[in-house]
């Protein structure tokens, strides 16, 4: 169950990595029309919710501490988050539909919400390699001290 943790991590990781790279690919479609951003949603609300209860799972039946399955539980909280900040972003715009001051500063809160998400789940998979690896189950959140095998 170890290994799958890891595995599951892994893939977590890059399934928000390409969260980022959907994003892109919605900012830069020219004419940007409805379907910009449909793989940056079917990812996020999809395969990272799906992928997240997956490792949250996995962290569980590897017997992994509370404090590390409650940390992989996390960015399903944090998607949750992204929904209602991009949801309030779209709300914020004027009469026209042009971007107001505060839809801006509500989209920035957006993309620092992911880079969160993505910094949580790197702590995810730093903790589930310690547990593969036979570190105390106390220490699997531990840092690991440059050149020391993760």
């Amino acid at each position: 169950m170890r290994k799958a943790f890891v595995v599951s991590s892994g893939l977590l990781l890059a399934a928000f990595a390409l969260q980022f790279v959907f994003a892109a690919v919605g900012g830069f479609t020219k004419p940007a029309d409805d379907g910009a951003y449909a793989l940056h949603s079917i990812n996020g609300m999809a395969v990272i919710p799906v992928l997240t209860l997956l490792t949250a799972l996995l962290a569980a039946l590897a017997r992994a501490p509370g404090r590390l399955i409650a940390l992989a539980i996390l960015p399903l909280g944090l998607v949750v988050v992204q929904a209602l900040l991009a949801m309030l972003a779209n709300a914020g715009t004027d009469a026209v539909g042009v971007s107001t001051p505060f839809g801006l500063i509500v989209g920035g809160l957006h993309a620092v919400n992911g880079i969160v998400a993505v910094h949580v789940v790197v702590g995810v998979l730093r903790g589930a390699r310690r547990l593969a690896a036979g570190a105390p189950v106390g220490d699997a959140l531990a840092v690991v001290p440059e050149g020391e095998p993760a």
